[in-house]
């Protein structure tokens, strides 16, 4: 069980960004605000200067941090990289967040409230009525109903398994093999909140607000929805196998 014992956290935020120079300068500053935390941004060789603000920041506070990748690898590989980072350098929390400002900085404390009780805080859309707003309609309701679908299928016990709103305890990301994480998107979140929940961290959901981004453009495409889908039923099968 976790440790109720209060102290704290030295966290990690990690950020892919992919042409985020818009958002990526307003959005550090919030978050350096917001508690004992670090920045780490991922960038996949941005084309609109994203790796060079944050250089600089980090050249004034050496709190930001920056990991530079010659080419666009994904959301999930990202992640990835921003997990080993975090993991050798012995943070004791590691968030997820987009850069997009469609994940409320300010909502950072509720995380490090929770995670005190907690292994994996998943900052949920739809606890407590659905909380999004500006998507349309039809993409709303493509969120909600793959979470219910998730749910159905690998009994995952979340109402917003594909939200990347997140905070770990190092042990969860040490526990999981991440040379084994592929995926990403949507699949990258059902992957590693189901590989924690199987093997027995607790998981909670916390209400967050999800507004949809205001500058720049989504990364959402058909090959995000599809590789979800069949990552589902990889797991579905994984576990059956596992049965027998």
């Amino acid at each position: 069980m976790p440790s109720t014992e209060q102290k704290e956290w030295r966290g990690l935020v990690v950020i892919p960004t992919y042409n985020e120079a818009d958002n990526i300068p307003r959005l550090i500053p919030i978050i350096l605000q917001q508690g004992p935390l670090d920045v780490l941004v991922v960038d996949d060789g941005s084309p609109d200067g994203t790796s060079a603000i944050v250089r600089d920041f980090g050249e004034r506070d050496s709190r930001v941090h920056l990991i530079v990748r010659e080419k666009k690898q994904g959301l999930g590989t990202a992640y990835v990289a921003g997990f080993r980072f975090a993991i050798q350098r012995g943070y004791d929390v590691v968030f997820e967040m987009d850069a997009d400002f469609s994940h409320d900085p300010n909502a950072i404390p509720a995380f490090l409230i929770s995670i005190k009780e907690a292994d994996l805080v998943i900052g949920s859309r739809y606890t407590n009525g659905v909380r999004v707003l500006n998507w349309p309609i039809n993409r709303l309701l493509l969120s909600y109903f793959a979470n219910v679908y998730t749910r159905f299928l690998i009994g995952l016990p979340l109402h917003d398994a594909t939200g990347g709103f997140k905070c770990y305890r190092r042990a969860v990301l040490e526990a999981i093999d991440l040379d084994k994480i592929r995926s990403n998107g949507y699949a990258f979140q059902i992957e590693m909140s189901y590989k924690a929940w199987r093997k027995g961290f607790r998981l909670i959901e916390i209400p967050i607000i999800f507004l949809d981004r205001q500058s720049g453009s989504s990364k959402m495409s058909k090959h995000i929805v599809k590789e979800a889908f069949f990552m589902l039923w990889k797991l579905r099968m994984m576990s059956i196998f596992r049965k027998l």
